[in-house]
């Protein structure tokens, strides 16, 4: 049997103002997102579906999920394969496909790390570390639609 972790969010909407949802314009779609004893997340719906662009969004949040777990992956097995890794950014895109009926879903998310090593003998191990990290990737792998990596990869440059 595997081994199972559990997790849980607690979502507040605070958006009611004063007359509930008695019309489509009629309340704020702000809510809090609470994880134990964690900091307050403040969000909201995006700004296309009449969401406050200053919060964070659902679809924001998916994406920095999926770009968060690669990382996470990717920095353990370049530690475990002796690539060391001394920066690392992602500036993930996604794209989302909604039907007439307003529903709708990710159709492709691309990763766009640029990792910084420490000499240039590991860049060579990047690109299969980048592969391994996508199959191990929690996130990754409960996704319907690819995951997509464009990396770039330097040596830090201490000058």
């Amino acid at each position: 049997m595997p081994k199972q972790h559990h997790y849980s969010a607690n979502i507040v909407w605070t958006g009611n103002q004063g007359i509930g949802t008695s019309g489509y314009r009629a309340y704020s779609r702000n809510h809090e997102i609470k994880m134990g004893s964690k900091p307050l997340i403040h969000a909201s719906s995006d700004p296309a579906f009449r969401g406050d662009p200053d919060l964070h969004n659902p679809e924001e949040l998916f994406l920095a999920s999926l770009s968060s777990c690669h990382m996470l992956w990717f920095l353990h097995l370049c530690s475990v394969e002796g690539v060391v890794v001394l920066e690392y950014e992602d500036r993930a895109t996604g794209i989302m496909e909604e039907n007439n009926d307003g529903s709708g879903r990710f159709v492709r998310v691309r990763l766009h790390p640029t990792v910084h090593v420490k000499e240039e003998r590991m860049i060579s191990k990047v690109d299969s570390i980048h592969s391994k990290a996508n199959k191990m990737c929690f996130i990754a792998n409960s996704c319907n639609f690819p995951i997509e990596h464009k990396s770039t990869t330097k040596i830090k440059d201490y000058d």
